[in-house]
């Protein structure tokens, strides 16, 4: 049985959190998207569309479809929150839902980072599609979509990610594929940046029923501030594509 090099070791003492104790931490990010259309750029998340960020940090409302996603329901009870608060940071809120009805944060953000069921019901998992973001809620979902489950996911599945305040990241590896319904359609990828409220380009794939894989020998630097995000557009409509991306956070 073959044994860990120096890089692995250390990698996997990040991941315990082992190095130091300087904070170190390795983020595993997957989106999915099940319905991309054709000539439309989207993000790879569950809602689908383009991801935006709050213009100012803001109070945000979590909800859900179902109500049976209730303190006392059968479906999800409790989920775990990650944003991006108003000095960059980030915060952790774990949040009671109450069906469709709106439960506010306490803290106020410009983004989410990440979102997961901890406590469930009978059903152990989200009966409905679970929402955060801001404005009038009707039958549980809010005017402006800032994070989603999908149903029975637990977790949200949001190809992006911002390094917070305080941290470089690097992103190490990554992936995105799909199964096209027909042999003559692809699928065009993207990796995009944003920094300093530009949105560019910094990778483009284009693949047909496969996958594209990227594994970086020199793993590319993120600043704090960085948003990272896969988007893609189709040649034809309802097409499912997935991604993923490793990013090691260090801490500054």
């Amino acid at each position: 049985m073959g044994s860990f090099n120096k890089v692995d070791q250390k990698l996997f003492k990040v991941a315990n959190g082992q190095i130091d104790g300087l904070g170190h931490q390795v983020r595993h990010v997957f989106g999915y998207n099940a319905d991309v259309d054709s000539a439309t750029e989207e993000t790879v998340w569950t809602y689908g569309g383009i991801y935006t960020h709050l213009a100012s940090p803001t109070l945000l409302t979590i909800s859900s479809s179902s109500s049976n996603d209730t303190a006392a329901g059968t479906g999800a009870r409790t989920v775990l929150f990650t944003g991006i608060n108003g000095d960059g940071g980030e915060r952790t809120e774990t949040l009671t839902l109450n069906g469709q009805t709106a439960v506010t944060t306490t803290y106020t953000y410009t983004e989410v980072q990440s979102m997961t069921v901890i406590s469930a019901g009978s059903g152990e998992k989200n009966a409905g599609q679970i929402y955060l973001g801001t404005g009038t809620v009707t039958s549980g979902v809010p005017a402006n979509v800032y994070g989603h489950i999908a149903v029975g996911e637990n977790q949200s599945l949001m190809g992006h990610i911002t390094v917070p305040l305080g941290y470089k990241g690097y992103i190490i590896a990554g992936s995105i594929s799909s199964g096209t319904e027909g042999g003559g359609n692809y699928i065009i990828g993207r990796l995009k940046l944003r920094r300093n409220g530009i949105l560019s380009t910094a990778a483009l794939v284009t693949f047909s029923n496969s996958q594209s894989r990227f594994d970086f020998k020199y793993p590319i630097e993120l600043l704090a501030g960085d948003c990272v995000q896969a988007t893609a557009e189709s040649t034809a409509n309802n097409e499912k594509v997935s991604c993923y991306f490793q990013v090691l956070l260090v801490k500054e």
